[in-house]
This record gives structure tokens, sequence and C-alpha cells, in this order.
């Protein structure tokens, strides 16, 4: 996932948006540690805690408004990116290495970790039924992607833009196609209506679905090797807009220039999104699904600027501890997940406050994991997968400290 900065334009912006980009993988760390503690026994999640929070509930809806739309409009920001830098067969071998390979390889270690929590899971009184196991091995498209499920949508959107792409070259060989939608694109950058605009899609696809509720945001789609619609039009959307937002790269700093705005604005439409999600279910009038589906819509748009701009503003020169954060949070994603349900179930009985057991999952699951990429990641061939190669600098050697170290290739 790393290799996405470029020396060579705008590279305090770059450093900026590396951030946000660790900063949404490692949001869904504490997504996930949220889960066991919401009040309304979750369908999905293996286990319900002793001491459930509304807190922390809310910390759920709000992570989960935003978190992925903002991680695929940087995805594919930094796509075009690379693909422009190295050329399709270069791109195509990256992202097979650095995607393909972490989900062919990790998925069944992950899988086999996380069943086996999840089993010990169900023989406690507040948990679950396995998931999955009845069914198992499940029948084809079904297949329990897990959290891993961002990788599998990332090869689908690189495949569908770069099919995409190839036709339109073909067609517009005046290029009079894309300079037009470059036009519309700054047309739609330079209106502050930028985010409902954006909004219109994923807002019409959720409001389409008879059976969501805002209080599950976006389908994951994570059971199936078909996406379902509203994650395809969704994280579609997101990741095709950052991929033509960085063909007019000065664009982007329109988003600094609106934090505050954008900001303000994110956080009365997540209240009114949340307020409308927790509205009695039945009977929901057709005006209330589609205030609903509009509100979230515009919330997670406007957050998802909102939270870019912040990064540019803020978070624009080098740091070693954000670079350092930002390479790990990707290893740290993808080994969290049986981790913190372990951790889950070892709480969950216990008769602390949630916030407590909450803090003490975190602190026990996130140090844990950043030692694992120090020792075993960051300088190994995993880490050359993941990021790119490193050489050790003899300073850090000696004295174990975190440091940027350097790139080959």
């Amino acid at each position: 996932m790393a290799g996405f900065g470029d020396g060579s334009a705008a590279p305090e912006r770059l450093h900026a948006l590396d951030a946000v980009r660790g900063f949404a993988l490692l949001l869904g760390i504490v997504f996930h540690a949220t889960l066991s503690f919401l009040p309304t026994p979750s369908r999905v999640w293996i286990i319900q805690d002793s001491h459930p929070s509304v807190t922390l509930a809310v910390l759920f809806f709000v992570i989960h408004v935003f978190r992925m739309t903002t991680f695929f409009l940087i995805a594919g920001f930094f796509a075009h990116l690379n693909f422009h830098r190295r050329g399709v067969r270069v791109f195509i071998n990256d992202r097979l290495q650095r995607i393909a390979l972490p989900l062919v390889v990790g998925w069944p270690i992950v899988f086999a970790a996380t069943f086996a929590v999840v089993f010990w899971a169900a023989h406690f009184p507040n948990g679950g039924p396995v998931p999955g196991a009845a069914g198992w091995p499940p029948i084809l498209p079904g297949f329990p992607l897990t959290h891993l499920w961002f990788l599998y949508v990332l090869l689908e959107l690189y495949a569908a833009t770069l099919v995409l792409r190839s036709g339109i070259a073909w067609l517009d060989k005046s290029g009079r196609i894309r300079a037009g939608v470059d036009r519309l694109i700054g047309l739609v950058m330079r209106s502050p209506l930028a985010p409902a605009i954006l909004a219109i899609p994923i807002g019409i696809a959720l409001n389409l679905d008879p059976a969501w509720s805002g209080l599950q945001g976006v389908p994951t789609p994570d059971q199936s090797l078909i996406t379902n619609p509203q994650a395809i039009v969704g994280y579609g959307t997101a990741f095709g807009f950052g991929w033509l937002l960085h063909r007019q790269i000065d664009l982007i700093r329109l988003l600094e220039q609106r934090w505050l705005r954008n900001l303000v604005l994110a956080v009365g439409l997540t209240v009114a999104s949340f307020v409308l999600a927790n509205a009695p279910q039945q009977p929901r009038p057709d005006a209330i699904r589609l205030a609903e589906a509009a509100s979230y819509a515009m919330a997670t748009w406007t957050t998802t600027f909102a939270v870019i701009g912040v990064a540019l503003r803020f978070l624009s020169g080098f740091s070693a501890t954000r670079r350092y954060v930002a390479d790990a949070s990707y290893w740290l994603y993808l080994i969290h997940l049986p981790i913190v349900m372990a951790l889950q179930v070892a709480v969950f009985s216990y008769d602390w406050p949630s916030l407590a057991k909450f803090a003490t999952i975190l602190l026990v699951a996130v140090p844990t994991m950043l030692v694992s990429y120090q020792l075993f990641v960051r300088y190994s061939i995993i880490g050359a997968v993941l990021n790119g190669r490193r050489v050790q600098k003899p300073s850090e050697a000696a004295e174990g400290e975190p440091s940027p170290g350097k790139r080959s290739g």
C-alpha cells in the first residue's frame, strides 16, 4: 500500500494524504473494537459485551460514515499517480504484489485465526453461533472475505479502471472526452455543492435498497465474491473521483481552503443522519427513508472532504513518526481482526466500565502489533511486499528507533 508518495509534484500534500490513508486503516481497528459494545446485539459479530455503551455506538457510527469512502478516494488518487509514473506493466505488477499477494497469502492465515476465536466465543453465554459454520465450505460466489474484502474490491476497481481507460484512450484519439471530463471535475470541485453532487450516486443506491438502514452504512461486501451494488457505487465513485482528481492535482488545494466549512457541515450532517437512523424503524415513510439516505450520503462525502482538508492544512509537512505509522498501518490492519476479537472475548464478562475494556483492547492490541511490524515486517520480505524494500540504517539497528528508512525500487 505504500509507495504512493511522489517527490515530483506537491510533496507536502502527499505527506498529508499518506497520513490520511494510514489514519483510515487504523480507524478500522478502532471500528472493529467497538462492535462487541453495541447496545443492540449485532447479527454479524461474535460476542455481546456485558457492558454495552452508547458512546461506543456513536463512535462506531461516525467512523463508518466516512472511513472507507475516504480510503478509496485516496487509493484512486495514488493509483493514478503510480500509473503515470510507472506505466501499465509495472503498475499491474506492483498492484499484484502489494494487493493481490497479501489477499491470497494472508486470507487463509487470518481466516483460520479468526475462525478459532469465533469458535471459542460461541461457547460463552453472550457469544453467537459460528458464522458460516453450517454452510462451510461456502457455495460460490459466497465467500467469507472477512475484513480483507477491501483488497478484493481494490483489485476489481483497478481492473475496471484499466479497461475503461483503455477503451476511452482508443475512442478519444483527440483527447476531447478526457478534456471534457477534466472540466467537469474542475466545475464540481470549485462548486460549494461538491459533496452533495458526489453524494448523489450512493444516496440513490442506498435509497433503492428496501432493507437499508443508516445504522449499517454502506453494506460491507465481505461475504461474497460478487460485490454488492451499494459498495460498487459508493466506493467506485470515490476511487474514480480520486483517479480523476489527480489529473488536476492543484484542485486538491480547495479542500484545504474549505476544511473548516466542511468540518462544520460534516458534524451537522452526521448528527442528522444518526438521529434519522435511530428513529423508529417501522413504519418508515418514503420521505423519511429518502431523508435518511440523503443525509447519510452527504455526511459521507462532507466528512471525507473535511478529513482530507484538515490533513492538508495541518499535516502537510514531513513527519518521521507519521510516516512510520502510515507504513505500519497496512500490516496492522491485515492482522488485527483475530487479535481484537480475542481480546473482546477475554474481557467481555469482566465487571469493568465499557470504556475501560475498550481502551484495554486497543492498548494491548496496537502496541503488540507495532512490535511485530518493527521486528518481523519492516525490514523483511513481508515488508518488501507490502511497502517496498527498506534498508535499515546503522543507527536504527543499534538504537531500535523508528525511522522512515530508505526505499529502493
